[in-house]
């Protein structure tokens, strides 16, 4: 792993196309080249940084299933927008990214969306255990914002007719989080989801809210009743949750301004990602990302603009 804690750092690090793909290269097969369309196959080193699978008769490059290819954008380009995506506290828009690097709107938006379909790392994907806080937010305008001809009828408290429900859990002892788009708050939709990600037998702290309701046959359940301002009972409290929904919508709020309920998840993944690897180094985060890429290849018919 290379050290750097700048872009100016970075841009030493990688001075041309050849050492990212070498470097890529060596993160991505570190114990030889393997073939993508056979990972039996004999491979065969060619020009121009491209390799040929035996079995297949397929020719191949470090970009073949990643989110790199068929992108004409450099490779150079491309590490500068991960360490702008992974470093920025609160994310960094389109436009800002375009003028950064100097290529179109449109283009940037695709990096960004791209890194975003890439962002989930297997090592925050595994259930948590241990003392688990969970709570759910909601994404969206407040109606007291929009202008009069805007405004929505019945839309106060936990209504979601112009929001986006997303649920959250947040595991003690590493501190990272899990933050999930969802339909509804119901308990049948939120029950499962902690069965899915939530070890039986944890502790799961949550705040009053009724969809929580009979889970003590699964987890030993502590919560605390919000209605009555109450934010902590003994050990039990919600404000690690709190803290991440906090960061989550000071990012859409101030950086994106608002999102599409289609697309919402990727700028959660994000959000997740930033929160759970704080801690890290620059140059271990950026490493970690590039560790995300293969096999999430996303083009642009599939990704259809809210």
């Amino acid at each position: 792993m290379l050290k750097f804690s700048s872009i100016l750092d970075l841009i030493r690090a990688f001075p041309t196309e050849e050492s990212c793909i070498k470097y890529l290269e060596n993160l991505r097969w570190k114990n030889g080249v393997v073939s993508p369309f056979d990972s039996t196959s004999q491979v065969y080193s060619c020009k121009n940084n491209r390799y040929k699978c035996k079995n297949t008769g397929k020719y191949f490059t470090v970009k073949t299933r990643t989110i790199f290819e068929g992108s004409k954008v450099s490779f150079q380009t491309w590490f500068i927008a991960i360490y702008l995506y992974t470093s920025h506290k609160r994310g960094i828009s389109s436009y800002q990214l375009a003028r950064d690097l100097a290529v179109t709107q449109k283009t940037a938006y695709f990096i960004l969306q791209r890194l975003r379909h890439a962002t989930e790392h297997e090592s925050f994907s595994r259930q948590f255990e241990g003392i688990v806080q969970c709570d759910e937010t909601f994404v969206g305008g407040k109606n007291r914002n929009r202008h009069a001809d805007k405004k929505v009828k019945n839309s106060q408290g936990r209504s979601f007719k112009k929001k986006t429900p997303v649920f959250g859990a947040v595991e003690k002892s590493t501190g990272f989080v899990k933050a999930i788009v969802i339909e509804d708050t119901k308990a049948q939709t939120i029950q499962p989801l902690l069965k899915q990600h939530i070890k039986s037998g944890s502790h799961v702290m949550t705040d009053e809210w009724h969809a929580y309701k009979n889970i003590q046959g699964y987890y030993k359940h502590t919560f605390v009743d919000h209605g009555r301002k109450q934010y902590a009972n003994q050990d039990t409290t919600t404000n690690a949750i709190e803290c991440y929904w906090s960061h989550l919508k000071r990012s859409i709020i101030g950086v994106y301004y608002k999102t599409s309920r289609k697309h919402l998840q990727l700028y959660v993944n994000e959000s997740t990602f930033r929160y759970n690897t704080k801690q890290m180094k620059t140059a271990q985060r950026f490493d970690l990302f590039l560790q995300t890429t293969e096999n999430k290849r996303l083009t642009w018919q599939n990704l259809k603009v809210a």
